[in-house]
Parts: structure tokens; sequence; C-alpha cells
């Protein structure tokens, strides 16, 4: 084996500017292959760990009639909260249809109540306790910019009853919040609780809980939604997006491929001396076999040192500094940041290594296997086979 790897690490650096380019080429894809999927590992875990902390918290309890997806469930998805929750850490949340009337416009917004003195998730309901308006309002930066709203504005609101009766007041919006997760934020106006439950006259309902503690919550007439459950949508669209990804770098890692196997067949086709005289010399053919796969395969190892060399600064880079993204991607109801921060992790690193240096290994032996069908006389006599 140390004769192999010798003689092909003579023959590759002899090779000169073709070794190179192969190198250069493998080397671009191995690259690519860690980058892309470092920056969806990284938007993986930022998305998670923002969704958890600003809306999911351990998990949702939702009333039975309850479907976040089907806004006519409203009318019907809440009840008194039920006794057992006094037991457990809960926090209620309410949720009614309303419109907004800014500069004019109607819009429709999803009127949320909760609990100003919660600390489950990570929206700023404090402020809702401390402000001195009738009845005090925030909302996130994406409703803000929709409805045209400052901190400060008033703005008129109006909402049903317990009894489908409509009612109207002016709401102060005290606070904008800014947060990666849309689905807290667009087209959502979020008061105390209690306020709500004066407003409509639902006092004690609530449409669904934020679990505050590690365990399962079971009580009858309402459903509990684990983490993993509420993160699902989303784990499926980040890994859509990885299959997508991996069709780009398929397709460079087979250009890189197709390079090495051209070369191969043309080191083989010119070296056949070569061959005929390792085969008089005493080696047998499955040996010079090895000798050509193994100098295939040396391309990866020096496409892995080439792209280690030039990678690691930019990863380095990368991790520090972040990817900026569009701010129309933000709006597109999928939690994403205004910068993505890669993630690299070993397992990835050394996965991609496999995986290079496992193709290139494949590739030179699938020519390399012509030279065992060789007669090594007319090998050495150089005539074509």
């Amino acid at each position: 084996m140390k004769l192999a790897l010798q003689l092909a690490y003579k023959n590759l650096v002899g090779a000169g500017l073709r070794t190179w380019l192969n190198v250069i080429v493998l080397s671009f894809a191995f690259v690519v292959i860690i980058f892309y999927n470092g920056m969806i590992n990284g938007w993986n875990e930022q998305a998670m760990r923002d969704n958890i902390a600003w809306e999911y918290a351990n998990g949702h309890l939702l009333h039975e009639n309850y479907d976040p997806l089907d806004p006519f469930s409203l009318e019907d998805g809440h009840a008194k909260i039920p006794s057992e929750v006094a037991s457990k850490k809960l926090t209620p949340i309410l949720i009614r249809q309303g419109s907004i009337y800014p500069e004019g416009r109607m819009i429709s917004i999803a009127l949320k109540g909760i609990d100003h003195n919660q600390n489950t998730i990570k929206l700023p309901t404090h402020l809702l306790k401390e402000s001195k308006a009738n009845i005090p309002a925030i909302i996130g930066k994406r409703m803000a910019d929709a409805a045209n709203l400052k901190q400060g504005d008033v703005v008129l609101l109006r909402w049903r009853d317990k009894n489908g009766t409509f009612d109207a007041a002016n709401i102060t919006i005290t606070n904008i919040f800014d947060t990666n997760v849309s689905t807290i934020d667009k087209g959502q106006i979020w008061v105390s609780l209690d306020k709500l439950w004066q407003m409509t006259g639902l006092t004690n309902h609530a449409t669904l809980f934020l679990n505050n503690s590690e365990s399962v919550v079971s009580i009858d007439g309402w459903k509990f939604k684990s983490q993993k459950d509420l993160t699902k949508s989303l784990t499926d669209i980040i890994e859509t997006k990885q299959v997508s990804g991996s069709i780009m770098y398929i397709l460079l890692l087979a250009i890189a491929l197709l390079a090495i196997f051209d070369t191969q067949v043309l080191s083989i086709f010119r070296r056949q001396r070569e061959i005929g005289t390792y085969i008089a010399m005493g080696m047998t053919r499955w040996q010079v076999v090895k000798l050509f796969t193994v100098e295939g395969s040396m391309y990866s190892i020096l496409a892995t040192i080439v792209g280690c060399i030039y990678g690691i600064p930019l990863f380095i880079y990368m991790t520090h500094t972040g990817i900026g993204i569009p701010a129309a991607s933000q709006d597109m109801g999928v939690t994403i940041s205004d910068r993505i921060y890669p993630v690299y992790g070993i397992g990835l690193i050394l996965g991609t290594i496999l995986i290079v240096v496992i193709s290139a290994t494949i590739v030179s032996f699938m020519p390399a296997r012509k030279i065992a069908k060789m007669n090594p006389v007319d090998a050495l006599k150089g005539k074509m086979q």
C-alpha cells in the first residue's frame, strides 16, 4: 500500500496542471456542500430556538374545537378555564376576531388576550400592565408596517362580544416588538387577558394554553400539542430545502467526478507501456488496478486539503458575520432571521469528506478495471487495447 501511495503521489504531481484543475473543481464541490448544509443547519437551529422562545414554549394545550389553521373555529374554539389548570404551569390565551381602522382602511386582525404577568414566552406583555391607556396593546413590526402604526398611535378597534354584538373602542399601541416569528406578528394585536375578558364578556375563557413545564398536560376537552408537533411544519420545510439544495451540489460533485473519470481514462490509455512494465516487473494486474484507483482517490484527499485551506477561513468568517437574508423573505410566514449564522457540525464535515473520498474512489476504479483485461506483452509494445 505504501508503494501504491508513493507512486500515485508522484504520478499526480507529475501530471501538473491537469491534477490541480481536478483538485480545485472537486474542492469547490466539497466547500459548497458543507457551506449549504451549514447554512440550513443554522437556519434550523435559529428558527427552532425563536419559535420555542416566542410562541411554542413547552407545547400548547388547545381547545378541542380550535384549529389554528381555521379562523372560523375561533367562534366555538374556547371554553372556561378548567379547574385543573390551577395546579399546572399554564398560561391562558383567548383569541377573538376583530378589525381595526387605521387611516380609514379596514384591516381584519386576530385579537389575542394574554396574561400580562406571564414570562413563558418573550412577548413584552409587562408593558400592557405598566401602560396608563384605557386599552393598551402591543403589536409586531410586520403588523405595524402593514397598518402604518407607530408606538403611541391610537386606532379604532371593532370586535364582537359573547352574544355576537359588535362593539368598538380606541386602543393605544404601547409597544412594537421585533421578532423573527411572523406567526405571532402578522395580522395580530395583543392585549391584556383581563381587558379582553372585560371587552367580550367571556370571563375566565381561553382558546389555548402555553405549557411552561416539561411534562405533558392532559385535560378532558383539550388537546395537547408538544414542541415536536408544533415544529413539524417548520421541520418539513427545512427538509424540503435540504433535498432541493442537494440537487445543486450533486450536479457540482458530478461535474468534478466526471473530470476525474475522464482523466483516469486518458491516463490508462496513455500509460499502457508503464502498465505493461509494472506487470513485467512482477506486479499482478489487480495490484496495478489498485495503484490507479489509489491515484484517482488521492484527488479527493488533495481536494479536501485545498478545500480546508480556503474553506475554513471562509466558514469562520460566515459564522461570525452571518449571511444577510432579503427582507421580503421574512414576510413569507416562515420563521427566518434577517441574518443566518451557519452551523458546521463535526458530523457534517466528516460525512462530506467521506462522500467525496468514496465517490472519487468508485469513479477511479471504474476505468481502472480495464487494466485487469490487458495483455501485458501488447501493453509493453504500446499496442492499442
